[in-house]
């Protein structure tokens, strides 16, 4: 099976960058594409995220031989049946969401009898929108593939190469061990920002303001972190809540060791802890996740 042409439904910073990345690797690959926002369609069109944007989802997948649905996780169903009737009887269905449990079981409910193999490329930014996306996104990223059972090889071997094409190092696993991998080192660091720095903002009449004038390094990060799109977070939450849980269950536990061992002035647990963390910042940056430059190379603006 060869994909020639690709369907991206949703532009804004997953879809836009696969786009733009199918050209910028010049892949023999045509692309079309669709967003239920008109003006994302537009300026989608203006940066050429796509070859052509359509102005319904059907029409956008037509004739493609894969689609990729890059909408929130709690759209997935809903864009799934949008697509139904303009889908060819050989094309691969995809994704990009972040929890892939239950958006295999909305996908499959929602196209019957079609090929359909979730995925998620841990790749991304806190941007969003269609002037977000960029060609490189994906350069060293993994991608994970979620297969069904009884996925058809040669399908599975398709979307395997051309996720490998836009630069990504592709791992196949198990959808519910995949919502519980990226619980830990995803969605709870992302529950944990949002929480810092709401708690932050409740502060802020009794600081005046001094949070925010007077930000280290660590919550700039983490208001870097909880910029992300609430509409996509909201929904990996409720979709993923099973596994989330399970892993806030554990964090709380750890969390209130070191509030214990601060309370009785225990170093030793605390300078334990803190080597273990370090080490694994260091693992980050040597499976080449991350850069060691001052604030992982960004830039303050």
């Amino acid at each position: 099976m060869t994909i020639r042409h690709l369907a991206i439904i949703g532009l804004g910073l997953l879809g836009g960058s696969i786009g733009l990345a199918v050209t910028a690797r010049g892949l023999a690959v045509t692309t079309a594409g669709w967003d239920r926002d008109p003006a994302v369609r537009q300026r989608a069109a203006e940066r050429g995220l796509v070859g052509t944007v359509h102005e319904t989802a059907e029409a956008a997948v037509q004739g493609a031989d894969l689609v990729i649905l890059c909408v929130p996780v709690g759209a997935m169903a809903d864009a799934a049946r949008a697509i139904a009737p303009g889908l060819a009887p050989h094309a691969i269905v995809s994704d990009v969401g972040s929890s892939k449990a239950a958006v295999a079981e909305a996908l499959a409910e929602a196209l019957p009898g079609a090929t359909v193999i979730p995925a998620h490329p841990v790749a991304g930014t806190e941007q969003s929108g269609p002037d977000a996306g960029f060609a490189t996104l994906f350069a060293g990223r993994w991608c994970i593939i979620t297969p069904p059972d009884a996925c058809d090889p040669a399908a599975l071997e398709a979307l395997s190469a051309f996720w490998t094409a836009l630069g990504s190092r592709v791992e196949l696993m198990d959808a519910a061990h995949h919502d519980l991998v990226l619980a830990v080192t995803s969605h709870i660091p992302h529950l944990i920002a949002y929480t810092i720095v709401g708690t932050a903002s409740d502060l802020e009449d009794v600081t005046q303001s001094e949070v925010i004038k007077y930000s280290a390094g660590g919550f700039r990060d983490f208001t870097r972190i909880a910029a992300s799109d609430p509409v996509m977070w909201r929904d990996v939450f409720l979709t993923n809540r099973g596994a989330v849980l399970e892993m806030l269950g554990r964090f709380t536990e750890d969390l209130t060791a070191l509030q214990r061992a601060i309370r009785s002035g225990d170093g030793d647990t605390l300078f334990d802890l803190f080597t273990r963390t370090r080490a694994i910042r260091r693992a980050v940056i040597e499976q080449g996740q991350d850069d060691e430059r001052p604030d992982f190379g960004r830039v303050n603006k």
